[in-house]
C-alpha cells in the first residue's frame, strides 16, 4: 500500500474525493491505507446523505455524475488546503517539495490528475498540491508556483507551455443515434459557460445557419456538460483531448464529420518570470514536456 496519507482518518467525504479523483475504488483504498469495501462504506454513505448518486459504474468503469462533478471540483483544493496545514503542524514536509498549481476544474480532472501517478512515481519527494479555478492566474497575489490556463498563451509576466490542441466535435451518447448535422436543429445543445462561444463557432464552421446557438441547456463548466452528454441529455461541444477515453470505450461518440480547430485558444501552463524557479517546478515542467511531446 502506499504511504499512510497525512489527512484525519477517513471519512464519506474524503472517501468520494479520492475515488472521484482516481476514477478506482481500489486506487483510492491504496491511497488512503484501507479496503475498497471501506471506501465504498463512506461513498455509499455520502451519496445516502445527500440524497443523490455521486459515482456510477458504466461498461465495468467508474462514472461522476453531474453531482459528483460538480462536487469533487470544489472537494480537491479543500483537501488540498487541509493536507498543507496538517503537514504544517506535523512538520513532515522536511525534505520534501511542494508544487502548488491551478487548474480549471474541467482539464484539473479530465487530463491532468489522471496522469499524475506517473509525475509521483519518478519524484516521490515532491508534493504536488492541485487547486481548482477557473479565475485568470495572478501570481502576484496567489500563493501559488504555477498554473494551467485557458486562451492563447500570450499573457505578460508569464512563460507558457501549450498543453493540449483545441480540437472541438460535437459528441453524444450512442442511443441518441444522431447522424447528420441538420438533426441538430431538434437536439438539445449543452453548453460551457466557461466556453460561451463554442456551440457558435462550431455551427458556423459547419455551415449550419438554421440551428440556435445559444438553445439548450448551460452548465458551469465543461466537466459537467460531458457528464450531461455521457447520461444522454443532448449534445455536447468537446474539446476531443479531454474526453480521449470516452470516445475509446464507446461512451460518447462523435457522428458528425466536422472539426473546429481554435488554434488561438487552448489550454497552456504558465508560470511567472522573473523570479527563481524551484527544483519541483523545473522537474514537473520537463514532466510536462515530455508528455505533450508524445
Amino acid at each position: 500500500m502506499a504511504r499512510r496519507d497525512l489527512l484525519p482518518p477517513l471519512n464519506p467525504a474524503r472517501a468520494f474525493e479520492a475515488t472521484g479523483r482516481l476514477l478506482s475504488v481500489s486506487k483510492a483504498a491504496d491511497e488512503l491505507c484501507v479496503t475498497p469495501a471501506a471506501v465504498s462504506r463512506q461513498v455509499r454513505a455520502l451519496e445516502s446523505y445527500l440524497g443523490t448518486p455521486l459515482l456510477l459504474r458504466t461498461r465495468g468503469r467508474l462514472e461522476l455524475t453531474p453531482a459528483g462533478a460538480r462536487y469533487l471540483s470544489d472537494l480537491i483544493p479543500l483537501f488540498a488546503t487541509l493536507r498543507e496545514a496538517t503537514q504544517a503542524v506535523s512538520g513532515s514536509k522536511v525534505g520534501r517539495d511542494t508544487l502548488r498549481i491551478r487548474s480549471p476544474a474541467t482539464f484539473a480532472v479530465r487530463w491532468l490528475i489522471p496522469r499524475l501517478a506517473s509525475f509521483h512515481q519518478k519524484h516521490k519527494d515532491i508534493d504536488v498540491q492541485v487547486m481548482t479555478s477557473f479565475a485568470p492566474l495572478d501570481f502576484q497575489r496567489e500563493d501559488i508556483d504555477a498554473g494551467i490556463q485557458l486562451g492563447d498563451g500570450r499573457w505578460p509576466g508569464m512563460r507558457t507551455l501549450q498543453l493540449v490542441r483545441n480540437e472541438l466535435i460535437a459528441v453524444v451518447a450512442p442511443t441518441l443515434r444522431l447522424s447528420q448535422r441538420k438533426q441538430l436543429a431538434t437536439q438539445t445543445l449543452l453548453h460551457s459557460m466557461a466556453r460561451p462561444d463554442d456551440w457558435m463557432l462550431w455551427l458556423r464552421a459547419a455551415g449550419l445557419r438554421n440551428v440556435n446557438p445559444a438553445q439548450g441547456m448551460k452548465y458551469e463548466t465543461s466537466l459537467l456538460a460531458y457528464q450531461a452528454a455521457i447520461e444522454g441529455h443532448g449534445v455536447a461541444i468537446a474539446q476531443k483531448a479531454l474526453i480521449e477515453k470516452e470516445l475509446a470505450d464507446g461512451t460518447l461518440v462523435a457522428p458528425l464529420d466536422r472539426m473546429l480547430d481554435r488554434e488561438d485558444y487552448t489550454y497552456y501552463f504558465a508560470w511567472p518570470t522573473g523570479k527563481p524557479q524551484s527544483r519541483a517546478l523545473r522537474l514537473f515542467r520537463d514532466w510536462l514536456v515530455t508528455l505533450v511531446a508524445l
